[in-house]
């Protein structure tokens, strides 16, 4: 099976945790074709936070000025990346660390100019991603992209996920958050999602901030032709097995719904 999954930067900020995380992707590896993305928001908040630059975000997007994008290069696509990539090979995988910029990984085009330079994913190169796999390497992609004129831009993680799982061509794609799940209005689990399901959590404001933006992604994910999507508390143990196994975590999104959740 070809499986991407995508690992919150809040797990990455803490070396145990980022230590389990990456065992349990290591497990993974040894059985399927994998391929992991990363985000690194904490991180780079942190990093803005001491030099005494504000963080500003709009529907969970970061409006990101040349300052920003600096920032995402030296952490997110920097330090975050190089500690989970050396997490992995003590974890036993030949993990190679990689941005969308890299090889032209994943091309990007400005989202919107209020936002500065946030870019929207357009193509990612499965072929690259494939050739690195077949050849034994676990490739570990940090979310920033470019265009073909060198423009760097700042792209969301799960957006990111999703562009790389469609063009790797992953059968499942899996969000490790810090959260059991996304949430109704009385701050239950929901257990499986359709995309008319997104649309109303969205638009009635349940879901906003972060959780907007990764389920928005997710149901893109879903018209791009990815079928087995998860929403995965990260900080459980041993969760990716359990997911990969089918087990009852998380939330899943497809596109059909089930008269009981699971």
């Amino acid at each position: 099976m070809r499986l991407l999954v995508k690992v919150g930067g809040t797990l990455l900020d803490d070396a145990v945790t980022r230590k389990s995380v990456a065992e349990q992707l290591s497990l993974a590896a040894r059985e399927h074709q994998l391929v992991v993305v990363h985000g690194g928001g904490k991180q780079m908040t942190r990093y803005l936070e001491e030099r005494g630059i504000p963080s500003r975000f709009v529907n969970g997007l970061r409006v990101s000025d040349e300052a920003v994008i600096d920032a995402a290069s030296k952490v997110i696509a920097g330090s975050v990346n190089k500690q989970f990539v050396a997490a992995l090979i003590a974890a036993g995988q030949l993990a190679i660390g990689l941005s969308g910029v890299d090889g032209r990984l994943t091309d990007a085009s400005l989202k919107d100019r209020a936002l500065g330079f946030v870019g929207t994913p357009a193509h990612t190169n499965g072929t690259l991603l494939r050739l690195l796999v077949t050849h034994g390497y676990l490739p570990v992609v940090a979310c920033i992209a470019g265009d073909r004129n060198g423009t760097i831009y700042n792209v969301n993680a799960d957006q990111m996920a999703v562009s790389c799982a469609v063009g790797f061509g992953a059968d499942k794609l899996v969000f490790l958050t810090d959260v059991a799940g996304v949430r109704d209005a009385l701050g239950e689990v929901l257990h499986h999602l359709t995309p008319a399901d997104i649309s109303a959590l969205i638009e009635s404001g349940v879901a906003h901030g972060g959780m907007q933006a990764k389920l928005a992604a997710a149901g893109h994910a879903l018209e791009s032709g990815v079928q087995g999507i998860v929403i995965a508390p990260g900080l459980q143990p041993d969760v990716l097995a359990a997911v990969l196994s089918n087990g009852s975590v998380g939330t899943e999104i497809t596109t059909l719904s089930k008269m009981t959740s699971r």
